[in-house]
Order: C-alpha cells, then structure tokens, then sequence
C-alpha cells in the first residue's frame, strides 16, 4: 500500500532534521515514490519571547534565515536541483561545521552540486522567500502547535519526529526508515509519545 501524502519540516541547523532529510532525500533518489513536501520552520523564531518583534520583523537576525530562505528559492524557482541543494546545505552546517549564516559558506554550497548561486541570491534580494518561509512557519504553529524539527505532518496529525541514524547512503534502509514513521503516524494515531529514556549507540 502506498504512503499517503506527508510533509516534513526542517530548519538547517538542526542536526535531527539533517538525520531525517538524508533519509528522505536517499530513499527519494532511489525513487521512493512519495508525495512529499518539504516545509520551512525557522528556529530562531520558535525562540522568540513571547511579546518581542518576529525574526522576520528583527533585520539584525535576517542572517539567521539566510540558508533556509535559499532552500526555498531552490524548492520553488530549481526543483530539479532541490535534492541535492538540501542535502550540500546540510552538510555545509553539519559535516563542515559552517556558519550557513554566510553567504560565502551558502554560496559554495548551492555551486558545490551545481546550482547557479547567482540566480538564487538575486531571488533573495526579493521579499517571496521571506515571506514564503513566514505563512509557511506560522501556519505550521497556528495549526498544528510545532516547535520544532523535524516534524512530519500526516493529514491532520503532526509528529515530532527524533532520528538517531543517517543512512550513509543505504536507499533500503532510508526506505524503510521513513515508510515506518509515517505509516506509524497514520495507522497508530492513538500512540501519543514513545520515547527512550536512554539512547542506545
């Protein structure tokens, strides 16, 4: 039986969500046929005070979005690159320790799997990614209540979701990785939390 229609949310500096996404992105070159999409939630603003400006609203933060702004451009105006884009700017924070904050370590990374960065920062200079990247958030905490990625959204249920493993390349594995979440999320929608209470390496 095929999966149903998910999405799963990520910010690129969270080391769950690059666990998660690598799995994606492996199973779905091997060709996984799943209706996927990929939603933006930013960190920073899941941080913000209650009270205080929105990142979106706060220029001195506007570095904050940068990378995940760019993954956007390449999602929307790119898709046939966006795979491998996702998967260079999670390695440029994670495997090369960068600061995807900067527009040299962003840039290298898109140009890294052979993606006009120049296309993608004159689409950065337009108001569309921020403001796709804000509906997106603010839609995702409006109705689902999340705080944090990677979330995988099954029809109306959200699930955050805390991988341990990448798969180093393994197409089965990631396959089956993510088949189990999200058939779990849809088939066992009376399980509401089971975690470890300790990580087993």
């Amino acid at each position: 039986m095929p999966l149903p229609p998910f999405t799963v949310s990520w910010d690129y500096r969270c080391p769950f969500a690059r666990n998660a996404h690598e799995h994606l992105v492996t199973a779905l070159k091997a060709g996984a046929d799943w209706d996927v999409t990929f939603a933006p939630f930013s960190l920073t603003q899941s941080h913000v005070a209650e009270g205080e400006p929105s990142v979106w609203d706060t220029p001195d933060k506007a570095p904050d979005l940068l990378a995940l702004n760019a993954g956007i451009v390449v999602r929307d105006k790119f898709p046939d690159k966006f795979l491998d884009a996702h998967e260079a700017l999670f390695a440029a924070r994670h495997d090369e320790s960068g600061d995807i904050r900067d527009t040299a370590v962003v840039r290298k990374a898109l140009e890294s799997v052979g993606v006009d960065a120049e296309a993608v920062f004159a689409e950065l200079e337009q108001s569309w990614p921020d403001d796709e990247v804000r509906k997106t958030h603010e839609w995702e905490v409006s109705t689902h209540h999340m705080f944090g990625v990677p979330t995988f959204i099954v029809a109306d249920r959200a699930v955050f979701v805390r991988l341990m493993t990448r798969p180093k390349g393994d197409a089965e594995r990631a396959h089956s990785t993510i088949e189990h979440v999200v058939r779990l999320i849809d088939e066992r929608p009376w399980i509401n939390e089971f975690k470890y209470t300790s990580v087993h390496r």
